[in-house]
């Protein structure tokens, strides 16, 4: 079909590059939008030019497909419940170098393209750092010629939108698919049936062989939407696809009829609710069944779709490993995995011994925490009212398993309990994690630290089980993104020195070390930074009303909102620097903004107090005329990829201040180090790999070690003695503690201030005075402009490691064993 002698397409037209871009601009505006140029308006605009650069998109789409089939290619399949790939149309204007052609065909309008992409909402598929790195490593696999396919859910709202009231955060919905989205296709032949409930029937034939049948299911239609990822600069576009839930039965006559309307659409209403939103309220039973149904939904859907391109070239099974590789992007698709041997012996009448080598050499699982509450577990009595052949799958794993232990190797009865998949107690729990580990060929730690705490503290004996499992590959980002498109003056400047080849290999901002010594470079460096910051002002104004000053540190905290991250770490900073200048006034003081942004999960009250906090804090502080603009304090809500590309250019310093040991990676502190900023943080995650590339001079390094956290809580770590001693932390605690940010609402702070009192498990009053100590070394430092900035350029120059390229580089070699391609167009 795609081959110019014996196709019906493109004949009318040659290529699509024949036809000029601005025609099908013209074209999609005046007849799939209807609107001219009297009744125009920028969202037409926006959807107008996407459409058109799609349609450019599309044939070498199909001809990456096709190009794959007929070569039989082994394929990477990246299973993630989270995509966060933010707007697509600056992505693929960079990825296809397009963007200056549509610049020219906007400015003949007297149109600006960068209003027209602010125009895009963003994609509501992901919450934070897990599903923003799924998108670089899709632009990557592009980017490296990759056979690589992405599998998610399309949520109709996302996690929500992020409103402050009060300073409170409030969720609503984000309805972000409001307006359409001209990147997606309806592939209207494509649905699979996905099961639940039900009940499983086991007979054996006239040979002795057991076999199950699950039967009586309630049904769930898995409908797919395709997004393309454009590689850069080459004719690679591999697919996206994201699955939405459909009721089988969309209507019942009997129940209208009968008078009762609200039945008459239960059923389609109860089914839909699995694609709603990401990450459903899981405190309640009801979000439970939601969470684990959204999870076998997409991967059901996903399985049945991977069998199905395999059975285009094979109907052996014993390819299917050899032809596919499959990623788990932490717990929440490991169901994959005894779903892949129900569908090998239940369906394709494979014996377990056979399914179960196809299975463990097929995944590879990526854990991202060490946080014990994220390492999933799901309740046996759920696993087994929702999924019960998977039970039944899942003890048999594990029988098998424990047998083998007792077999061959010496661990006593505790350590076999640690290993089993089931955590015994008054509610049995499956572990997801151990299952992960069992039934994959490879686990992988995200940060060297983060895989060497995963060997020694969090499954020790897995990894003396099965060492050859345990590979690190430190997580990267994607320069096309976070700096050629998020951070255009830096590119273009960094580019004129020394050429465009870092944008497909970062390593090559090593040649920036040079310019250190140039004092005009560094000069137009601050002025980068400069422009960058007075784009981030006017949106602050704008948006929050808060006047800024330019001259200031512009000190950033962006992230999900979580206790181990420590943002309060930082609120307790602000108070003391408030303090400071409520003491003197009129003394010399470097003037400093602190921006946060982040969401806090609707049932995550701690941390959605700390944002309460922040707000009444930066109440206080923002409207002291003291203070005046020596020091600010901004929230910026609902944040997202798109404001993150908003932040970080314009950012001084980076906080990565979690507690040592806790933060698996992180991807935040490679991106700010990529635009020039400065990291003030702990031994934690990437941070230790970030100091060992940029230097240890070039760095702000600050706190405990991960051991040393350990060792003061194991011989009985005392908050209280920490704030008895020294006055600067007492005193912002009793202001806190006194209402003194919120004196309408007394009271509403003592859970924070009892939290630190008493327990302080992430160790904030511990790490508090080497904080404060690194933090006027900042200050001190930002006064010496021109040697801030070199230390700004050297951590451009330092970072190529960081790179995503170079990540999925090592998952193709040396975990899925998947070559690149070159897709060709005649």
């Amino acid at each position: 079909m795609l081959d110019k002698e014996s196709s019906i397409f493109f004949t009318d037209r040659e290529t699509l590059e024949s036809y000029s871009l601005s025609n099908q601009f013209a074209e999609h505006l005046e007849f799939i939008l209807v609107k001219d140029k009297n009744t125009v308006k920028p969202e037409d605009m926006y959807y107008s030019l996407s459409m058109s650069v799609r349609d450019r998109l599309v044939r070498k789409w199909l001809r990456t497909q096709h190009v794959h089939k007929t070569n039989d290619v082994k394929r990477v399949y990246y299973l993630s419940l989270e995509f966060l790939v933010g707007r697509l149309l600056s992505n693929a204007l960079i990825n296809m170098n397009y963007y200056d052609e549509c610049r020219e065909i906007l400015k003949k309008d007297k149109v600006i393209l960068e209003d027209i992409i602010e125009e895009e909402h963003d994609m509501a598929l992901g919450n934070g750092g897990l599903g923003r790195l799924a998108a670089c490593y899709l632009d990557s696999m592009a980017t490296l010629e990759l056979p690589a396919y992405g599998y998610g859910i399309r949520y109709e709202y996302g996690i929500f939108r992020q409103e402050i009231e009060n300073g409170n955060q409030m969720e609503q919905p984000d309805n972000w698919l409001s307006y359409g989205n001209p990147w997606e296709i309806f592939r209207r032949d494509l649905s699979y049936k996905v099961k639940f409930f039900g009940t499983v029937h086991s007979y054996q034939d006239d040979t002795g062989k057991w076999h199950f049948d699950w039967v009586d299911t309630e049904d769930v239609l898995a409908v797919a939407y395709d997004v393309p990822v454009p590689g850069y600069d080459n004719n690679t576009v591999n697919n996206l696809r994201l699955w939405q839930a459909k009721a089988t039965q969309e209507f019942s006559f009997k129940d209208f009829n009968s008078g009762n309307y609200l039945a008459a659409v239960e059923n389609k209403n109860l089914s839909e609710n699995i694609s709603k939103v990401l990450y459903p309220n899981d405190t309640y039973t009801e979000g439970k069944y939601l969470r684990l149904k959204q999870q076998y939904f997409f991967v059901s859907a996903s399985l049945q779709d991977i069998i199905r391109k395999f059975q285009i070239n094979h109907r052996d099974y014993k390819f299917f490993a050899e032809k596919t590789a499959i990623q788990l992007n932490d717990t929440h698709p490991v169901i994959a995995i005894p779903e892949l041997m129900r569908i090998l012996m239940d369906q394709e009448k494979l014996g377990w011994d056979e399914a179960w080598k196809i299975t463990v050499n097929t995944f590879a699982y990526t854990n991202h925490t060490v946080v014990p509450e994220a390492l999933e577990e799901w309740p046996v009595d759920l696993m087994d009212e929702l999924l019960p052949r998977h039970l039944q799958i899942i003890y048999e794993i594990n029988q098998r398993f424990l047998d083998e232990l007792r077999l061959n190797y010496n661990f006593d009865d505790a350590t076999i309990s640690k290993l089993s998949l089931i955590r015994e107690g008054s509610e049995k729990k499956i572990r997801m994690a151990n299952l992960a580990i069992i039934g994959s060929h490879a686990v992988n730690g995200v940060a060297a630290l983060h895989t060497q705490i995963l060997k020694d503290h969090i499954f020790p004996h897995f990894y003396k089980f099965c060492p050859e499992k345990f590979v690190n590959v430190t997580n990267g980002i994607t320069p096309r993104r976070w700096l050629k498109a998020a951070n255009p003056f830096l590119a273009n400047m960094i580019t004129d020195r020394i050429g465009d080849k870092w944008v497909k290999n970062l390593a090559d901002l090593k040649k920036l070390e040079k310019a250190v010594k140039d004092s005009a470079f560094l000069e137009n460096w601050r002025g980068v930074k400069w422009s960058n910051k007075l784009q981030l002002i006017d949106y602050i104004q704008k948006e929050h009303y808060v006047i800024i000053n330019p001259e200031s540190i512009f000190d950033v905290q962006v992230k999900r909102f979580h206790e181990y991250k420590r943002q309060l770490l930082n609120v307790l900073h602000v108070i003391t620097l408030y303090n400071r200048i409520k003491d003197n006034p009129d003394a010399e003081f470097v003037p400093r903004t602190v921006i946060f942004a982040g969401k806090a999960a609707p049932a995550y009250h701690m941390a959605k107090l700390i944002i309460k906090l922040i707000n009444c804090v930066a109440e206080i502080i923002n409207n002291d005329p003291d203070v005046g603009d020596k020091l600010k304090l901004v929230f910026l809500k609902n944040y997202s990829v798109s404001l993150a590309e908003k932040i970080i250019p314009a950012s001084d310093l980076s906080e990565q201040i979690s507690t040592a040991g806790l933060e698996a990676s992180g991807t935040g502190n490679m991106k700010f180090a990529l635009n020039g900023a400065l990291t003030i943080g702990t031994m934690d995650g990437a941070n230790i790999e970030i100091r060992e590339e940029v230097g240890d001079d070039n760095i702000f390094i600050f706190g405990l070690l991960a051991d040393e956290v350990i060792k003061l809580k194991a011989s009985g770590y005392n908050p209280r003695e920490y704030y008895e001693g020294n006055q600067s932390l007492k005193r912002v605690i009793d202001m806190i503690s006194n209402n003194y940010f919120n004196r309408l609402e007394p009271g509403i702070f003592k859970p924070i201030v009892d939290n630190l009192l008493n327990t302080d498990y992430y160790c904030l009053f511990a790490d508090y005075p080497s904080y404060i100590n690194t933090q006027d070394q900042v200050s001190a430092t930002y006064l010496r402009k021109d040697e801030w900035t070199t230390k700004s350029i050297l951590n451009v120059a330092r970072i190529g490691k960081f790179s995503s390229d170079r990540s999925i580089s090592e998952y193709a070699k040396h975990i899925w064993n998947v070559k690149p391609i070159k897709i060709q167009i005649d």
